[in-house]
């Protein structure tokens, strides 16, 4: 029941957190003309210059329905980049959350679990602004949506518990090291190329499925995709894996969290 303590204590704390979470939603577009419009139009450019290179340049397709559009193609690259996206997000931000924030880190009485938390949230409120315009797309140009897509929320979990977990150990280590930022950097671009996100998994073979199947972002990508645009019935055995995966990272990023923080007052 251990896995449960860092959720008790966020609940005890929660209007705190809401507070943070909205703070860091408010803060990203601050002084900007467009301001929340960043938030629809971001996605949008990004989806349009990779549809361009890798959908027109290059020809790219899933190949999971017959007759499959160039829109189809699109919008199965959207819901990926969002599932993406949003753990980029978090990956970005985490290594500068307490380096930051050293007013809060220094307060005896100020609980800073929440502050990594409270960056998750902002990146989740962003990550469904893009999920909804997923939908909308399938819903009104693409195949259409099915019941299926109501596995999302059920899909999408454990990968907000990654999330977190990775927050709370990439923000710890980055009290203790300052080029934990630089290396995420790399290693989100890895995360990008390794997770299938502009084709089907279905064409890693070899060595590099062996490797590959042990990341959780590929399988979650596919999974959306099959509840959202394919209609393909829910492989159990992938959102097993999934749960496994969000719950271990989950935990092992608070229990680093919980190891490194006693120790964050002294380094800052």
């Amino acid at each position: 029941m251990r896995i449960l303590f860092p959720f008790r204590d966020l609940w005890r704390h929660r209007d705190l957190l809401w507070q943070f979470t909205l703070r860091n939603i408010e803060l990203r577009h601050k002084g900007s003309y467009l301001g929340f419009i960043w938030s629809i139009l971001n996605p949008l450019l990004i989806l349009g210059l990779y549809v361009f290179v890798f959908g027109h340049i290059f020809g790219g397709k899933f190949d999971e329905t017959p007759n499959e559009t160039r829109l189809d193609y699109a919008l199965g690259l959207f819901a990926g980049l969002s599932i993406f996206q949003l753990l980029a997000e978090v990956i970005g931000i985490s290594p500068l959350i307490f380096v930051s924030q050293p007013n809060f880190v220094k307060k005896v009485v100020f609980p800073l679990e929440i502050l990594p938390v409270a960056s998750v949230g902002s990146s989740v409120f962003h990550f469904l602004i893009s999920t909804v315009l997923v939908a909308i797309g399938a819903a009104t140009l693409g195949p259409g949506l099915s019941w299926s897509a109501l596995w999302l929320p059920v899909i999408i979990l454990p990968i907000v518990l990654i999330a977190l977990g990775l927050s709370w150990l990439i923000s710890s280590l980055g009290v203790f090291f300052r080029d934990v930022g630089q290396v995420t950097q790399f290693l989100t671009q890895v995360l990008l190329w390794a997770s299938a996100i502009f084709f089907s998994p279905h064409i890693i073979t070899g060595t590099a499925w062996t490797i590959l199947r042990f990341n959780p972002l590929l399988h979650a990508a596919a999974l959306a995709r099959n509840a959202l645009l394919w209609h393909h019935a829910l492989n159990l055995r992938q959102l097993t894996f999934l749960y496994a995966s969000g719950i271990a990272i989950c935990w092992v990023g608070n229990m680093a969290f919980r190891r490194m923080k006693p120790a964050f007052a002294d380094v800052l």
